[in-house]
C-alpha cells in the first residue's frame, strides 16, 4: 500500500494518509496523474460509496487547479454542459464524480450527451485484500484505538467486501470498546461481528 503525496496547504483532516492507494484503485490514481494525455479535458470517475473518490477528487483539483463536481450524475445539466466546455477552453481539467458511467444516467440534452460519451470513464473497484487491511489499520489509527497483532489479518476475511461494510465494523469496534472501556482484542471483535450478524468464525476456529 502507498500514499499519494498532498500539497502541503492540503486543509487540515485531510492529510497525505487520508488516501491509501491499493489495486482496487491503482488505475484511477494512474489515470488522473496523466491527466495532460486525457483526450478530452475531462474525466468521469466512478466507484462505490466510502471508497475515497471524493478525497481524491480534492486532491486532484488542489494539485492541477481544475475542477471537482461530486454526484455528477444529480446535478444539472446545464451546469454540466457549461462546466465541460469551459474545462476546454481553459485547458484546466474537470472530473465528474459518479455512481455509474454516463450510460446510466438520465441525460436529456443531446449536445451534453455527446460530450459526455467523448470523456474517459475511470472506476474505483471494490476493495481487495491488501486494502481492506490498510484500510482497517487506517480507520482504527483514526480513532485512537490500538489494534492488535494480527487484528486486521483476523478481520478482512470476515467483513463484507466494502466500503461501507468495513466502516461498519470499524465504527461497531470503536463503541464497544468505549462502551466496554476495553482494549481491541480478536475476542472483542469476534463479539462485535456476532451483534451485527455477521460470521465471526472463520476456518481457522479462531
Amino acid at each position: 500500500m502507498s500514499q499519494i503525496a498532498l500539497p502541503l496547504d492540503w486543509p487540515a483532516g485531510e492529510s497525505q494518509e487520508d488516501f491509501v492507494v491499493g489495486d482496487a484503485n491503482a488505475d484511477a490514481v494512474r489515470h488522473l496523474d496523466h491527466w495532460g494525455t486525457w483526450p478530452v479535458m475531462a474525466s468521469i470517475l466512478t466507484g462505490p460509496r466510502k471508497s475515497g473518490r471524493s478525497l481524491l477528487g480534492r486532491l486532484f483539483a488542489r494539485k492541477t487547479g481544475g475542477r471537482m463536481i461530486d454526484d455528477a450524475d444529480r446535478r444539472g445539466e446545464e451546469e454540466l454542459f457549461h462546466a465541460w466546455n469551459a474545462a476546454q477552453a481553459d485547458r484546466r481539467p474537470l472530473l465528474l464524480i459518479a455512481d455509474s458511467p454516463p450510460p446510466a444516467w438520465s441525460v436529456r440534452l443531446p449536445d451534453l450527451r455527446s460530450r459526455l460519451a467523448a470523456t474517459p470513464v475511470v472506476s474505483i473497484a471494490d476493495p481487495d485484500d491488501g486494502l481492506m487491511r490498510a484500510l482497517v489499520e487506517k480507520l482504527l489509527a483514526q480513532r485512537n484505538l490500538s489494534a492488535p497483532p494480527g487484528l486486521a489479518d483476523w478481520l478482512v476475511p470476515r467483513i463484507d467486501r466494502t466500503y461501507v461494510g468495513l466502516i461498519r465494523v470499524v465504527d461497531a469496534l470503536d463503541d464497544v470498546a468505549l462502551a466496554k472501556r476495553a482494549r481491541l482484542s480478536i475476542r472483542l471483535a469476534r463479539g462485535t461481528l456476532a451483534s451485527l450478524g455477521m460470521r465471526s468464525e472463520g476456518v481457522d476456529g479462531l
